[in-house]
């Protein structure tokens, strides 16, 4: 996987177009000449959380001897419930969270940016080829940054597109994870098949 598209796939598991009306709800309560200031801190601490959890991630599998097999297949089934309540949303399940006055980490850094099918993702990245830290690590700061553009103008974009604007792209966003999820399932199964067939003489 190239950077590009490494970058693009965590892009669309952050779902940033997706988030906007969260991040909007989430900051009702929040004075408007603090709201910019707030969205920054928690991207900011997002991205910390991202990064650590890029290099601490494989330490952890390496101590509950998770293998890649069983990480792919959970980090498909992961991704592919979140992007079934994309393009199949209901109030009894919704992504939203509640905030009491001013948000901080909870729930604008994790888990709307830094999110578990996100951090599965990098995850699954690293441990596949932990020498090209250097590449994922700029994946993650690329999509990071794409993020960051669409969330910080999230009140201009929700004007714009409105809220049949937003529900098309996270519909369609969604779509893309579904396929995504299920390719990484089946690469799971393959590999865990592939390393269970007894070796031939």
């Amino acid at each position: 996987m190239t950077i590009i598209s490494a970058a693009l796939l965590l892009f669309l598991v952050i779902d940033p177009v997706g988030n906007i009306p969260f991040f909007l709800v989430a900051l009702k309560r929040v004075a408007a000449a603090r709201q910019r200031i707030v969205v920054l801190r928690e991207l900011l601490l997002a991205l910390g959380v991202l990064v650590f959890f890029l290099f601490a991630g494989p330490f952890l599998l390496s101590l509950l001897h998770i293998s890649e097999p069983a990480l792919t297949i959970a980090g498909g089934v992961i991704l592919f419930l979140i992007a079934l309540r994309m393009v199949f949303p209901s109030a009894e399940k919704s992504l939203h969270e509640e905030v009491e006055g001013e948000p901080f980490i909870v729930p604008l850094a994790i888990p709307y940016v830094a999110g578990p099918s996100a951090l599965a993702t990098e995850l699954l990245l690293m441990s596949r080829e932990p020498h090209r830290w250097l590449a994922w690590l700029l994946a993650v700061t690329l999509a990071w940054f794409g993020a960051s553009i669409i969330i910080l103008g999230a009140s201009a974009l929700g004007r714009v597109l409105g809220t049949k604007g937003l529900i098309a792209i996270e519909r369609l966003m969604g779509m893309v994870l579904i396929t995504v999820a299920i390719q990484m399932l089946l690469t799971g199964v393959r590999v865990a098949l592939a390393e269970g067939r007894p070796a031939q003489p």
